[in-house]
């Protein structure tokens, strides 16, 4: 993943959602992407945008502050194995990999 070279089974693209557009949208597509068996999702949340240029590069975006909240508290929680930064060939800061536990 570090390199780039992990290639996503499903991508769910969250950008320019409202915050409750982006919350269900993320629980649907999670069940859908555990449904075909997928280990490795690739989130887009979309790179923040900075107010003020001091803090560019700094600043979270909204949904991207608030799907670390809505992935531990999902029903999902159980069946995520690590979250991480996608690659800058996947998005760089303006996405991030979730990596499902193995079906049993």
């Amino acid at each position: 993943m570090a390199r780039g070279l992990a290639h996503p089974d499903f991508t769910l693209d969250l950008h320019g959602a409202s915050l409750d557009a982006a919350h269900s949208r993320l629980l649907h597509g999670l069940s859908q992407a555990k449904a075909m068996g997928a280990r490795l999702v690739l989130l887009i949340t979309g790179k923040p945008r900075p107010v003020e240029p001091g803090e560019r590069g700094q600043r979270r975006g909204a949904i991207r502050a608030k799907v670390i909240d809505w992935l531990s508290a999902s029903e999902h929680a159980l069946d995520i194995a690590a979250i991480r930064g996608a690659h800058r060939r996947h998005g760089g800061p303006g996405a991030l990999y979730i990596v499902l536990k193995r079906r049993r």
